[in-house]
C-alpha cells in the first residue's frame, strides 16, 4: 500500500488532488480554532463531561464545540438536511422525480439541501447558546434582551456562517480533492481528537489493562467494520439480446449488488439523538417547584444517563429498527424493479415487475438482518467493555461512531485512489 501511495504522488494530478484535500483540512483545522468571545471555556468542558447530546455533536465539530470556536457547528446541520431530503423523496413526488433528472436534478437537490442547512444551522445555534447561558458560560451577556439583541444576532449568525464555510470547505474537496468532502471533514475532525483523547485516559489514570483492552478491541471492531461495510450479496441479472437489422444489441448476465450494510452510520445518528432528547428535556423540569414533576424528571434523567442495562437496551433495538428503515429508503428510491425492467433485464426464474420486487425485498431484508445486528452490537460493545473491566472510560473514549466514520471514510478514499490508478494502469491499493 505505501509503495502505491508513493505511486500516486509520481502522478501530477493525482498528488495536487491529495495536496489540496490536505490544504483544505489544514484549512478547516485552523478555523476550529478560532474562539467565540465571551465563553468561559473551563465551565464549557465541564458541561461537556456531563451532557452526551453535546458530545454527540461534538463529534461531528472536530471537537470545535468544546471550545465553541466559530466552527462549533461542524457539519452536522448539514449531515442533518441530507437525512431529512433523504426522507422526503418518498413523501413528496417533486423531489423524487428530481432523483430521477440525471445531473441536473442531483444539482437541484445539492441546492435544496444548502438551503436547508441554514435554517437548521440558525436553530441549532440557538440551541446550543440557550444551553450555555442556562448554565452560565456564556458570561459576558445573556440572550436576546434588549441590552444583548446584537450580540446574540452576531454569535448565531457567526455559528451559522461557520457551517457554510466548511460545507464550503467540503464541497471543493470533492471537486477538486479525493474523497468526499463532507465526509473528509468530518474524518480530520475525529482524527484530530485522537492525541487529546489519549493524553486524557493517561491523565486519568487508567491501566496498561484496559489501555490494551481498548486496543485489541479497537481492532477487532475494525477488522469487523471493514468485513462488512464491504459484504455484500450479488443476484445474478441477464439482459436480453435484441435484433436491429444485421446488428445484435445488449444480451450477456452482471449483477446487482445488494450490500449487508447500506445504511453505513446514520442508524447510529439517528438512534443516539432519540435517546438523548428525553434526558435533555426532562433536564429542564429536575428544578420543578411540584414534587411528582420533579421527581419523574430525575427518573427520566437517570434512565437516560447512559449506564443503566434498559438504556443500552432500547439503543440497540433502535439502532436495528432504524438500519432496517434507513435501507427500505435507500432501496425504494434506486427502484431496481422498475430500472431492471425498462433496461430488459431478468432476474433468473423470477419474473418482471411485481415477482422481481417482492424477491429484491426479501433478500434485502434477509441480509439487512445481519447488518442491523451488527450495528446494535458495535453500538452496546463499549457498554460491556466497562462491565467486564470496571471502566466506565471505554464507553466515552472508545467511540463506535467515530470508528465507523474513520474507516468508512478510509475505505472510500481508498477506492477512489484505487480508481485513479486503475485508470494509469497502475497497481492499486486494493489487491
Amino acid at each position: 500500500m505505501l509503495d502505491a501511495v508513493l505511486r500516486a504522488f509520481r502522478l501530477p494530478d493525482v498528488r495536487q488532488k491529495i495536496l489540496f484535500t490536505f490544504a483544505m483540512l489544514a484549512v478547516y483545522r485552523l478555523v476550529a480554532h478560532v474562539p467565540v468571545p465571551g465563553v468561559d471555556v473551563a465551565r464549557l468542558q465541564d458541561l461537556f463531561a456531563t451532557n452526551q447530546l453535546l458530545g454527540l455533536l461534538d463529534l461531528f465539530s472536530g471537537g470545535s464545540l468544546t471550545t465553541f470556536s466559530v466552527a462549533a457547528l461542524g457539519v452536522y446541520p448539514y449531515i442533518t438536511a441530507q437525512i431529512v431530503m433523504q426522507i422526503m423523496q418518498p413523501l413528496i413526488p417533486q423531489l423524487a422525480e428530481l432523483q430521477k433528472e440525471g445531473e441536473a436534478g442531483r444539482t437541484k437537490m445539492a441546492q435544496y439541501t444548502r438551503m436547508l442547512t441554514v435554517p437548521l444551522a440558525l436553530l441549532q445555534a440557538y440551541a446550543q447558546a440557550t444551553i450555555l447561558a442556562r448554565e452560565g458560560i456564556i458570561s459576558s451577556f445573556g440572550l436576546f434582551n434588549r441590552d444583548t439583541f446584537l450580540p446574540t444576532l452576531s454569535l448565531i449568525l457567526t455559528l451559522t456562517t461557520g457551517t457554510m464555510f466548511l460545507v464550503w470547505l467540503g464541497e471543493l474537496i470533492t471537486e477538486k480533492g479525493i474523497g468526499n468532502g463532507i465526509s473528509m471533514i468530518i474524518f480530520g475532525g475525529i482524527v484530530s481528537r485522537l492525541p487529546a483523547t489519549v493524553a486524557q485516559s493517561f491523565a486519568t489514570g487508567i491501566n496498561l489493562i484496559i489501555l490494551v483492552v481498548m486496543a485489541v478491541v479497537g481492532v477487532l471492531m475494525v477488522l469487523a467494520i471493514v468485513y462488512i461495510q464491504e459484504g455484500q450479496r450479488r443476484i445474478q441479472v441477464q439482459y436480453a439480446r435484441r435484433v436491429r437489422g444485421n446488428r445484435v444489441y445488449g444480451g450477456g448476465t452482471t449483477y446487482i449488488p445488494l450490500r449487508v450494510n447500506s445504511s453505513g452510520m446514520i442508524p447510529l445518528i439517528f438512534a443516539a439523538s432519540i435517546m438523548l432528547i428525553p434526558g435533555t428535556i426532562a433536564s429542564y423540569f429536575q428544578g420543578a417547584q411540584t414534587d411528582w414533576v420533579r421527581n419523574f424528571a430525575t427518573q427520566v434523567v437517570n434512565f437516560f444517563g447512559a449506564t443503566g442495562f434498559g438504556y443500552w437496551l432500547m439503543y440497540f433495538l433502535l439502532v436495528v429498527g432504524f438500519t432496517y428503515f434507513y435501507t427500505n429508503v435507500i432501496f425504494q428510491q434506486q427502484n431496481l424493479p422498475e430500472t431492471l425492467q425498462k433496461q430488459g433485464g431478468l432476474i433468473p426464474g423470477r419474473r418482471a415487475g411485481r415477482e422481481t420486487s417482492i424477491y429484491l425485498n426479501r433478500v434485502l431484508n434477509r441480509i439487512t438482518l445481519l447488518g442491523a445486528l451488527f450495528l446494535g452490537a458495535v453500538a452496546i460493545t463499549p457498554y460491556f467493555l466497562g462491565l467486564a473491566t470496571g471502566s466506565q472510560q471505554l464507553s466515552t473514549t472508545l467511540s463506535t461512531t467515530g470508528i465507523l466514520i474513520v474507516v468508512g471514510v478510509v475505505l472510500d478514499t481508498m477506492k477512489q485512489l484505487e480508481s485513479q490508478l486503475m485508470m494509469r494502469n497502475y497497481e492499486g491499493f486494493i489487491k
